[in-house]
């Protein structure tokens, strides 16, 4: 019993590592086959493209017992730069529906800030706007990604993407400084978004 278990294990041994090799050559053929992009780029109707616009506050609170933005690196001079060059900002900041803080929410910024002017105050913004005040745009996002010179009186954010409702977006937001306190501002921000 024991040699015939032992040439029965021999057997199914043999069978595994031909099933293996014979595996590999195939994947490996198959493999020859494809090219790079073949299947990822093939034709696709969009839609129709519409603008949605938005007006909201956007609240950038550094100060207090509940800060929603805050500092997580600086550079070896940005305590002596007048601009805070070098300082990097996580942000989770309330954008509402007026300018009150207690104002109706309608969604989040979230994402980062850095003081990226050496001469002049202003700053690299990398945050998605999360909607949830609103149950058609509810969990969507748009991506925005860009110079914010916040000392001008308006300036122009760009708009590189987005989820949800908001897919394949694109376009602007104009930012107006609505009130400044401190290192505390809020900002009024109007959305014009393309997207499908």
């Amino acid at each position: 019993m024991g040699a015939k278990y032992t040439l029965q294990l021999q057997y199914f041994s043999s069978l595994l590592v031909v099933s293996m090799v014979f595996s590999f050559v195939t994947l490996s053929e198959a493999h020859k086959k494809v090219k790079w992009g073949d299947q990822s780029t093939v034709p696709h109707k969009m839609g129709k493209e519409k603008m949605t616009k938005l007006h909201f506050y956007f609240h950038d609170v550094i100060t207090g017992k509940n800060p929603v933005a805050v500092q997580i690196a600086q550079a070896r001079g940005t305590k002596s730069s007048p601009t805070m060059f070098g300082a990097m900002f996580m942000i989770d900041d309330p954008l509402t529906e007026g300018p009150s803080p207690r104002s109706r929410l309608v969604g989040r910024a979230q994402g980062f800030y850095g003081h990226s002017g050496k001469d002049e105050l202003s700053l690299t913004m990398s945050m998605s706007l999360v909607f949830t005040g609103n149950k058609k745009f509810n969990g969507s996002t748009i991506s925005v990604l860009s110079r914010n010179p916040i000392e001008h009186t308006k300036r122009e954010l760009a708009i590189v993407g987005g989820t949800g409702y908001f897919q394949f977006a694109r376009g602007y937001i104009s930012g107006k400084t609505y009130r400044v306190s401190g290192p505390d501002a809020i900002v009024e921000y109007t959305c014009n978004i393309l997207h499908y």
